[in-house]
């Protein structure tokens, strides 16, 4: 067993964390970044990026990781690939063990450990994620200007994701497994609003259709929930939109979720109900979900975290000299 000690532990590897690494690096800090059971995070799993500012053309998000994880090292970063399986935030340093036994600690921790989009868990899902099958529309719809698509799902996200397509799409098809929507209802007359939205009631996603070679997804095998008949759905695009686990399990009963399991940081800052413990990135943050928005708060924490320390410093050293 090794003990890994720093000034700031960062928990996570995608944008947040590597942001966060970078800015804590220069700021003297010296972070240990442990990268998790997914390294790189989201962008990992995704292919063509076209709205991460800086680049003019598509670029490749596993390539984008690649360099941000080489900037962090480049600054002074240490990367661990570990998985953590226990925390104590009781005290200071923070205390977390990875499940080969390896202990890290740190003076303030960064806790970037993102959120993961839910699925269907259908196999042909699986197969044409990036071919025609989408989580995020904000990241996706661009590609399907002037196309047919259909979003899945009957909450907030579903009804966003809808409304935000009809930028880029003529006809968009939302389809719910019930008769009603449990969005809100604002939202909700937005949507019935909007001409170039349709909703199919009752019908769940069973498949999604090859259409071979190049073409990807092509339509939707749908079942109706009353009767059990199916029906075929021609689209070009599919968006998946039932919602978003964060990964916040290690941190239940140590810091303070909100009712979706999301860390919960004061308004304006990335400071959590821990001192010390900061949360960046899609952990936190269940409205925006971008690499941009995450890599922007993993700045703030940054800087929250060097503050915290400042603080931390000038008032052990007022103590020490009151003693004297």
């Amino acid at each position: 067993m090794t003990t890994h000690t720093s000034r700031m532990l960062i928990l996570g590897s995608g944008p947040a964390g590597l942001s966060a690494a970078i800015y804590g690096a220069r700021a003297g800090m010296k972070p240990v970044l442990v990268q998790g059971i997914q390294p790189g995070g989201q962008l990992m799993t995704t292919t063509d990026v076209e709205n991460y500012p800086g680049f003019a053309d598509v670029i490749q998000g596993p390539w984008l990781m690649e360099q941000m994880q080489k900037q962090a090292e480049h600054v002074g970063t240490r990367l661990m690939y570990d998985t953590i399986v226990e925390v104590d935030l009781t005290r200071r340093p923070f205390r977390l063990i990875g499940d080969g036994g390896d202990v890290y600690e740190g003076e303030v921790l960064v806790i970037a450990t993102g959120a993961q989009a839910k699925w269907l868990g259908l196999d042909s899902e699986d197969a044409l994620k990036g071919k025609g099958v989408s989580a995020c529309a904000t990241c996706d719809g661009f590609f399907y200007r002037g196309k047919k698509v259909a979003v899945i799902g009957g909450g907030n996200t579903a009804v966003e994701e809808a409304l935000y397509l009809t930028n880029h799409s003529p006809d968009v098809t939302l389809i719910h497994r019930r008769d009603t929507l449990r969005a809100e209802k604002i939202l909700q007359e937005r949507l019935f609003a909007n001409e170039r939205i349709t909703v199919i009631w009752n019908k769940e996603v069973r498949g999604f259709v090859d259409g071979g070679g190049m073409a990807g997804l092509v339509a939707l095998d749908l079942e109706d929930t009353v009767t059990g008949e199916h029906s075929r759905l021609d689209v070009d695009g599919g968006f998946v939109a039932i919602g978003h686990h964060p990964a916040t399990e290690l941190f239940r009963g140590h810091l303070e979720l909100d009712s979706d399991h999301y860390i919960k940081v004061e308004t304006g800052t990335t400071r959590t109900s821990v001192p010390g413990v900061f949360a960046c990135g899609d952990v936190m943050d269940k409205v925006y979900r971008q690499a941009v928005t995450a890599a922007g708060t993993g700045c703030m924490a940054a800087l929250d975290a060097e503050r915290f320390l400042a603080e931390v410093d000038f008032e052990s050293a007022h103590t020490a000299v009151a003693a004297e």
